[in-house]
This record gives structure tokens, sequence and C-alpha cells, in this order.
């Protein structure tokens, strides 16, 4: 009897120390005009609602956003379908501040949590590199169907690039 309470006891630490944040860094849909604040278009409109389908089994519990339009809405779908609200993280001081504070909001989470983070172009790759994912490539202005996802134990970040709805239209380099 003892030993099965002893390898049950180890099994529940080893499970607990193999316990990861999963976080999932998209950058908001295809945006209708140059605006400031602008709004999705159409195509934007079918990302967010391609990023929801991608996402149906992560199951988010928290989702951030920048307190932009653009951000809310490519994540509203997603935020709907897993009954999750969305953050707001303010944008006050320029992307410097706004990405210590999207990985200090990460950081307080749970070690199990699944965080999704709509950025922007310029914010994306910082915040991938913020949580320790020195791999993260910068990121054109027209590219919108990257998925990076990071698996975080401690101050280690594992990660991987997908894609995800429409292929993003960039010109060959």
């Amino acid at each position: 009897m003892k030993r099965l309470l002893l390898a049950a006891a180890i099994s529940a630490l080893t499970a607990a120390s193999a316990m990861a944040q999963t976080v999932i860094i998209v950058r908001h849909g295809e945006k209708a005009d140059a605006s400031a604040d602008p709004v999705l278009s159409d195509a934007g409109q079918a990302r967010a609602l391609a990023l929801a389908e991608h996402l149906n089994d992560a199951h988010p519990s928290v989702i951030l956003t920048s307190p932009l339009q653009r951000t809310r809405l490519t994540a509203a779908p997603t935020a709907e379908h897993h009954s999750v609200t969305s953050e707001a993280v303010p944008l006050d001081g320029g992307p410097g501040p706004h990405v210590a504070a999207i990985v200090a909001r990460v950081r307080s989470l749970p070690q199990d949590a699944t965080v999704l983070i709509v950025g922007h172009s310029n914010t994306v790759p910082l915040i991938a590199r913020a949580l320790g994912y020195a791999d993260a490539a910068d990121m054109p202005e027209c590219e919108y169907d990257r998925v990076t996802t990071l698996h975080l134990m401690g101050d280690a970040a594992h990660g991987m690039v997908s894609r995800y709805g429409a292929p993003s239209t960039c010109p060959a380099a």
C-alpha cells in the first residue's frame, strides 16, 4: 500500500512539473483601410472566423489583445466560441511597455493556462522573443496567416510556427 501511495505521489509530482503554459500568438486579420484604428476587411473577418476554427480544440482560458479594433475583432469569434472575455492590454508608451505588460500577464497565469494573444506585425515577434522564443522571425506588413505556438516551462520556451486561414500574399523576396 505504501509503495502504491509513493508511486502515486511521484507520478503527481512528475505530471505537475511537466505542465506548460501554451501561448498562441497571431497577428490581427486584414484591415479595411489604412486609418489609425480600422475595422477588419471582409478578408480579415474571414480570417477571424478561420482562427476560431483553427483553435477549436485549443480551449484558450485567456485572450489578450491590444485596445485597437482590429485585434479585438480578430479575437472575437474565438472568445465567443470558448466563452472567454478578451482583455485589452494598453499600448501606452509604445511597443516596449505593451510587450512587457503582455509578458507580465502571461507569467502571472497558472502553469496549465492556454493563452491567445492577438497583436500586430511589430509586436508579435517581440512578444514571442520576450517569452523566450529566440527564433521568432520579424513579420512583414503583408503577413497575416502566421500562428506562433509556444510551450513555456519556467524560463524555457519551445515553439513552432504554423499557418491558418487563407495564405498571406506577400511578394516574393
